[in-house]
């Protein structure tokens, strides 16, 4: 049998991938920080601990050779090196980056959103040969640029599939931005308020889709890069609709006709300029053909976060989410904003 090893198996997309690897014959090797298995997993799969930045457990993983390593926690040139470095051992490599790591061509990208003038204007949609921030060790975008290009410098000693999704969703994410209307719609909160009319696009990636990409991209081995995206991306006012057809809540959506005032009307899929992807390169190269669009990948998202949440506040819950969006449910802001504007 085909032998692979994923590298952060125990996460929001390693645990779909491992999953669809097993399924298309491969014998996998499930590597985590913790070791864990997934209920999903067939029993063949075998589990290993790995702290990644231990070179002799990394050595250790490889063996004596394996066809396939995916590796979906990579950042950097460094890590990009523990590859590279076993390229006789490895057969073929497919490894996770970001469409963060784009350029408008004017030097704005993800990592000047927060600056006067800063928003970038990306053309609709992105494809494959965009510009991308420079290489280098800065920011999580400039890392994962040094991650693509010391891995296809070595394209022809391992031959690499770069993947680049967007805003990920799927269980186990540690940045559900759903998160924003369930929890909404479990408070009771039946108004909400949209910046941007809620018509903000930013490219989607459903974890089972990022996954089918993954296996497809193992079965054929070559030096690329592929956008991961979904089909269509939903727009926020989209989004929040479906969340509310899958638990069955009726809500009313303010629209904001600019940005948000101060913390109202801000979600996590509030961005003034669209972020789309192109999909037809993997679908050229790979066959790709998503295996959901959004509404059909959210009854179990949904489900996973209202477990979550009875379980843990959202702040302990997902921590990742409260660092970047800490007003996220300023509920009393809401309810000023909403009686002044009855005033």
């Amino acid at each position: 049998m085909r032998r692979a090893v994923v590298i952060g198996a125990g996460g929001q997309l390693g645990k779909p991938a491992v999953k669809a690897l097993a399924r298309d014959g491969w014998e996998v090797t499930a590597a985590s920080r913790g070791g864990g298995r997934d209920e999903n997993w067939p029993d063949e799969v075998r589990t290993r601990r790995l702290d990644r930045e231990d070179d002799a457990a990394f050595d250790a993983l490889i063996g004596d050779g394996c066809d396939l390593v995916v590796d979906i926690v990579a950042y950097g040139a460094r890590h990009a090196r523990q590859l590279t470095h076993r390229a006789d051992r490895i057969g073929s490599a497919v490894v996770v980056s970001s469409v963060s790591v784009y350029e408008d061509g004017t030097g704005r990208g993800f990592d000047t959103m927060g600056e006067p003038d800063g928003l970038p204007r990306y053309p609709v949609p992105l494809t494959e040969d965009q510009v991308t921030v420079p290489p280098g060790d800065a920011t999580y975008s400039t890392r994962k640029v040094a991650l693509e290009r010391e891995l296809l410098a070595a394209g022809d000693r391992l031959p690499t599939t770069v993947l680049r999704p967007g805003a990920i969703h799927g269980p186990c994410s540690p940045l559900p931005r759903e998160l924003y209307f369930v929890k909404r719609n479990l408070d009771g909160r039946r108004r909400r308020v949209l910046a941007f009319r809620g018509g903000s696009l930013f490219h989607t990636s459903a974890a089972r889709n990022v996954a089918e990409l993954i296996r497809l991209a193992a079965a054929r081995p070559g030096s690329r890069i592929l956008n991961a995206c979904d089909p269509r991306p939903p727009t926020a006012v989209e989004i929040g609709a479906a969340v509310d057809a899958v638990m069955e809540t009726e809500t009313e959506t303010v629209l904001l006709d600019g940005p948000a005032q101060a913390s109202v009307g801000g979600s996590p899929w509030s961005v003034e300029l669209p972020v789309v992807c192109d999909m037809s390169a993997a679908q050229r190269e790979l066959g790709y053909r998503p295996l959901v669009h959004y509404p059909d990948s959210l009854p179990e998202t949904v489900e996973w976060l209202v477990r979550r949440l009875s379980e843990q506040d959202w702040r302990e819950a997902f921590p990742a989410l409260a660092r970047v969006y800490p007003d996220l449910f300023d509920y009393a802001a809401e309810d000023a904003w909403f009686a002044a504007r009855q005033a």
